[in-house]
């Protein structure tokens, strides 16, 4: 019996890792897989043997396979579609180095820049195709334009003044990234981190506000800058911080709209099985 509980929780865990799969390769090879182990920890039950290294061997090459795979759906489906586009959009500065006065970008910008473009369009493609439903694709593109965007203007010109408090965002990146991660991309986690994400945007302004009541002038701006500390003002940083927010929670309730197709696609004959263990509660 005991053996029978230690399969079952080994097969859990499987599955949920399978889920890490591109979906088309989920669909077409999850059950099977996920039979297979299921099998062979049967196998080496019955002959005796620990289960212990066999389920590890099995998790490290899985997770290699998974590695291997994503890799390969990503160059197949948007490496080049994608350089393309980021190749187009970076005419427009080019064309604004040729023709237009004051406009100078250096190499280092267009490297830069064409970097991030090409960075949020493969978390796109990666992240978007976990999901099948409208609401989900969507709620990752506003999450992936959001976060662009929250990078774009602090490495440009910096939300709140020009100081080194403007490294706080990176957190607020850090916050939706390491969600999406632990809710491993359904979108009912994904609505809880993009929700925590949209508290950590609003938390950024009011630590800032604190610690220049405090007298930490020199983390909000530049000792050489024109510009106050709390630049361009209370207001209007509170107020810029709540639209990135704004964004983060629409992005959330789509995620969380997108959650109830999901569980009916996903996991649709939960419980089913002799053992507790359906295989379509598995990917």
């Amino acid at each position: 019996m005991s053996d029978e509980h230690a399969i079952a929780r080994y097969r859990q865990w499987y599955r949920r890792l399978l889920r890490f799969y591109a979906k088309p390769h989920r669909e077409r090879f999850g059950e099977s897989m996920e039979q297979t182990f299921h099998d062979l920890c049967q196998e080496r039950t019955e002959a005796g043997e620990r289960l212990g290294g066999f389920v590890l061997w099995m998790f490290v090459e899985t997770s290699a396979g998974i590695m291997r795979e994503n890799g390969r759906f990503i160059m197949q489906k948007s490496v080049v579609r994608l350089a393309m586009i980021v190749g187009v959009i970076l005419l427009l500065p080019l064309l604004g180095n040729l023709f237009v006065e004051g406009f100078n970008w250096s190499p280092v910008d267009f490297v830069l820049w064409g970097g991030m473009l090409f960075a949020a369009g493969l978390a796109y493609q990666f992240v978007a195709g976990k999901g099948g439903t409208r609401a989900y694709r969507t709620a990752v593109g506003i999450s992936c334009v959001t976060g662009f965007i929250l990078v774009w203007i602090n490495a440009a010109v910096g939300i709140i003044g020009d100081g080194p408090v403007n490294l706080l965002y990176l957190g607020v990146i850090t916050v939706g990234f390491g969600g999406a991660l632990i809710a491993r991309f359904e979108p009912l986690g994904m609505a809880l981190a993009l929700f925590a994400t949209a508290v950590a945007q609003m938390a950024v302004p009011v630590i800032a506000l604190v610690i220049w009541k405090a007298g930490g002038q020199e983390l909000l701006s530049d000792p050489n800058s024109p510009h106050s500390p709390f630049h361009p003002g209370v207001g209007p940083v509170f107020g810029l911080n709540g639209v990135f927010a704004a964004l983060w929670v629409v992005a959330g309730l789509l995620f969380r709209r997108a959650a109830e197709p999901w569980s009916k696609t996903v996991r649709p004959e939960r419980g089913r099985g002799a053992n507790g263990a359906g295989v379509a509660d598995a990917i």
